[in-house]
């Protein structure tokens, strides 16, 4: 066990907010027992306090005892993809607190896939509340340089576990009522979740009677304005905004082909690729003071789903 880990671990005991890596973005953790240490991340992130946070733990045993009761898909999809980027959204049991929760009865539990955060988890024993270690409804972090870039002294310590390998949220699916269905798409494809439970499981299109993570229509924003496109689409689009004086760049796959002198950030042409690229990306179209990206989505198949879920909530109208 490094001296960092033990330091994390002894922040998150004193009530300390941490920079925790996981496989699909950096988290910003606190206590999950702690409720002052809770309301802080909520503070740090400027989130709104009915907005649940997700609870990390370090295996399926410790999730357990964050749940009044656990169906059997819970405990078929967790012994599936954990640990690994899938949050189950279960009735809470008494450890879960309000201020986790959002007020619900219900609450979110994943064992990440990452192992500087399943060593702070183990030996730390509890849960830790981690939303993504950013200002709310910004470009997520994929690495810890983002987060201290982003937070600076608001957090105690920031573990570098390098880059994300996954790079998008995880998905969220809700096992709490009679049928289990997909709250959001992220890196567990909903075709492999419907593989595991033998059955079709619905992709929550609108607002629905649990509050997730992550669902707000404008939300995982660039302070550039982004604007999903088709690549038949892209040459006319790109003209219009060019004859505006506007800065503009192109994301979008290898194949796509883009004019010469136009600032393009290439992304893979598979959507695995694509997540794990998106969220450094957005955040390079604002480090260059760009005002407007078009952005080519991958085809809505596998992780493809989360990253075009992502690029429509980072295009919505503002404010909301």
């Amino acid at each position: 066990m490094s001296d960092e880990v033990q330091r994390a671990v002894a922040a998150l005991r004193e009530g300390g907010l941490i920079g925790l890596p996981t496989e699909t973005v950096y988290g910003l953790g606190a206590d999950a027992s702690n409720e002052l240490a809770v309301r802080r991340i909520f503070a740090v992130k400027g989130r709104p306090s009915n907005h649940p946070l997700i609870v990390h733990v370090a295996s399926l045993e410790v999730a357990r005892h964050w749940a009044h009761s656990w169906p059997n898909e819970a405990e078929i999809l967790a012994n599936a993809f954990w640990p690994g980027p899938l949050t189950l959204i279960v009735k809470r049991s008494a450890l879960a607190s309000d201020a986790v929760t959002g007020g619900q009865d219900t609450v979110g539990l994943r064992v990440p896939d990452h192992p500087l955060a399943l060593e702070v988890l183990t030996l730390f024993g509890g849960g830790v509340a981690a939303p993504s270690a950013n200002r709310f409804g910004r470009v997520s972090p994929t690495t810890a340089k983002h987060v201290r870039d982003e937070l600076g002294g608001d957090v105690e310590l920031v573990l570098d576990g390098g880059a994300c390998r996954v790079g998008v949220e995880s998905t969220i699916v809700d096992v709490s009522g009679t049928s289990p269905r997909i709250l959001r798409p992220g890196g567990v494809p909903k075709e492999a979740v419907e593989r595991s439970l033998d059955r079709d499981v619905p992709l929550a299109t609108a607002v629905t009677d649990v509050r997730a993570p992550g669902l707000l229509e404008s939300h995982y924003a660039p302070r550039a304005g982004l604007w999903l496109v088709t690549a038949s689409e892209l040459p006319a689009e790109l003209a219009r905004r060019l004859a505006t004086g506007a800065k503009v760049a192109v994301v979008a796959p290898s194949d796509v082909t883009v004019p010469e002198g136009v600032v393009r950030f290439q992304v893979p042409l598979d959507d695995a690729g694509y997540a794990r690229a998106l969220y450094a990306t957005l955040r390079e179209v604002d480090e260059r003071g760009l005002d407007v990206v078009l952005a080519v989505p991958p085809p809505e198949s596998g992780v493809g789903l989360a990253v075009v879920d992502r690029l429509r909530r980072a295009s919505a109208p503002r404010g909301r």
